[in-house]
């Protein structure tokens, strides 16, 4: 009679494993989190491709992408905590298959609720693969410089993805189609299921029941605090759909906490928030997300709007972000056990601030060569450094049995942020562009040409260069608040961050197991 492997704990994985083992696990981890984190910006590419392939409306169109962001943010919790209990190897693929299966649906759709739902569909495969991905870390590598490498890798590849996306939407809708934004992930992904169990040993499963009180009213109070995010980001904070969200979100996730505070296996153990380096690392990812996404969505504007860059070299003016974002990540993990995160943490988000307010100054004549690479670049750097410092910290001293769901609110963080930020540069951003709109309006009418006119009376958009005048305006105060968001990450940093000789411990390898399994 045949029995089934037993599950094993960290040190005896690493040690089954041997050095190249862990470098296969890792590259099956990392390749998870890259498939996922692509799908938040490789459709933005095709979105235009898509919207006159399914006939989507301009409204509409944006749910493409929203209904990813939902399904996703709103199920980390959930999809964190499923490994702690079911096994995380287990849980780890049935999420990529699942997104998989999805991306399938998503390439063969013939309308637009087909698309909507598959992209929603892919939201729940990311939710619970990429938590479980970044738990799957802590219990396959030795702490100490093995799992600080692991760490690098990771974050490199979380924060630097975005950027990948955007130059892999552009090959593939350029040269193909846009269905193939959503096709790639096929084969990526089945390749990762079926390497997943050569690779990856199975986590010990801790018995028990889902906290289903809990899951309910984190995942609808997470769902709807995202949707709130979304609807500001498009009607305003004052649409009364968007307020309703809001209150409906605090009243759900204030019950979740009083459940959770009762339950005796809860979804998110409250105990987390008790250790003050980790609630201020979730403090400093809540604005350092703000931020990165910001920086993204509103560059990628400026560069194909007033730039005028197609995709595909959109895609490729980011790819140094990637770049240096891993040279970031790796002198960080290298020097982490000698000096802690702390100055990592404050000297990363002072990078990421200087990069921004540079960025503040580009206007109408700028190049990407003059204007844009240099501060994208120091912005890079210091999220490279920030996202392994974020990252370790966050699972320092997290009991294994608990892995799933620490990694599940570090991602929830991160998902929320970006939403929270996205939607107040919008915010930032109308403003701004209204208020020079009328200034160029007036230009407009005492310099215009005929043909320029006749182009206005067409379209209802100011042409170049007075629309592009409008456009700089609110980027440039966009990006002025995302370099608020990461100078409060600094500051939370230097003031909540403590670095203890058992932590720097850790970080060395010399501490032991991270807690009980």
């Amino acid at each position: 009679m045949s029995s089934s492997p037993q599950p094993t704990s960290p040190q005896t994985t690493a040690k089954e494993n041997g050095g190249g083992g862990n470098a296969m696990a890792l590259f099956v981890i990392a390749s998870c989190q890259l498939m996922v984190v692509l799908d938040i910006t490789i459709v933005n590419i095709a979105l235009p491709d898509i919207q006159r392939s399914l006939d989507f409306s301009t409204t509409s169109l944006s749910w493409v992408v929203n209904a990813y962001t939902l399904t996703f943010g709103g199920l980390l919790l959930l999809g964190g905590r499923a490994g702690d209990i079911l096994g995380r190897r287990r849980v780890f693929i049935f999420g990529v298959l699942l997104f998989v299966f999805a991306s399938l649906l998503g390439g063969f759709a013939q309308n637009e609720g087909q698309l909507l739902a598959a992209r929603a569909l892919q939201g729940v495969g990311g939710a619970i693969a990429s938590p479980t991905s970044l738990a799957l870390i802590s219990t396959t590598f030795r702490e100490g410089p093995e799992r600080n490498r692991a760490f690098g890798v990771f974050a490199a590849v979380s924060a630097g993805g975005g950027a990948i996306g955007l130059l892999a939407g552009g090959i593939l809708v350029e040269w193909l189609n846009w269905r193939w934004v959503l096709f790639v992930n096929v084969p990526i992904g089945l390749l990762i299921a079926l390497a997943t169990p050569r690779w990856i040993k199975e986590s010990e499963r801790h018995p028990g029941h889902f906290d289903i009180t809990g899951a309910l009213t984190s995942t609808v109070g997470m769902v709807l605090l995202v949707y709130g995010f979304i609807r500001a980001a498009q009607d305003g904070w004052r649409d009364p759909l968007t307020l309703a969200s809001f209150g409906a979100a605090v009243v759900i996730l204030a019950g979740f906490i009083l459940v959770e505070r009762r339950s005796t296996q809860p979804i998110t153990p409250l105990h987390m928030f008790a250790d003050r380096n980790r609630a201020g690392t979730y403090g400093i990812m809540l604005c350092l997300a703000a931020a990165i996404f910001g920086m993204f969505f509103f560059l990628t504007l400026f560069v194909q709007n007033v730039l005028d860059f197609s995709p595909l070299q959109a895609g490729l003016a980011f790819l140094p972000v990637s770049a240096v974002i891993a040279i970031g990540a790796g002198l960080a993990s290298k020097f982490l056990p000698t000096y802690g995160p702390k100055p990592f943490m404050v000297v990363g988000a002072i990078l990421a601030a200087t990069g921004l307010s540079w960025l503040t100054l580009t206007d109408v004549h700028s190049t990407y060569a003059g204007s844009v690479l240099g501060p994208m670049l120091v912005f890079s750097l210091g999220m490279g450094m920030e996202f392994v410092s974020l990252t370790l910290m966050a699972l320092s001293n997290v009991p294994v049995r608990e892995t799933g769901a620490a990694s599940g609110l570090l991602n929830a963080t991160q998902q929320v942020g970006g939403s929270l930020g996205l939607s107040i540069l919008v915010t930032m951003y109308g403003t701004a562009s209204r208020n020079e709109a009328e200034e160029q309006m007036r230009l407009f009418q005492s310099q215009a040409t005929p043909a320029e006119r006749q182009s206005y009376e067409r379209t209802g958009e100011l042409p170049p260069p007075w629309g592009h005048e409008v456009l700089t305006a609110g980027v440039s105060s966009a990006f002025i608040m995302a370099a608020i968001f990461t100078v409060v990450a600094a500051l939370i940093a230097l003031l909540a961050i403590q670095v203890r000789p058992s932590d720097l411990e850790r970080l060395k390898g010399g501490a032991g197991p991270p807690g009980a399994v």
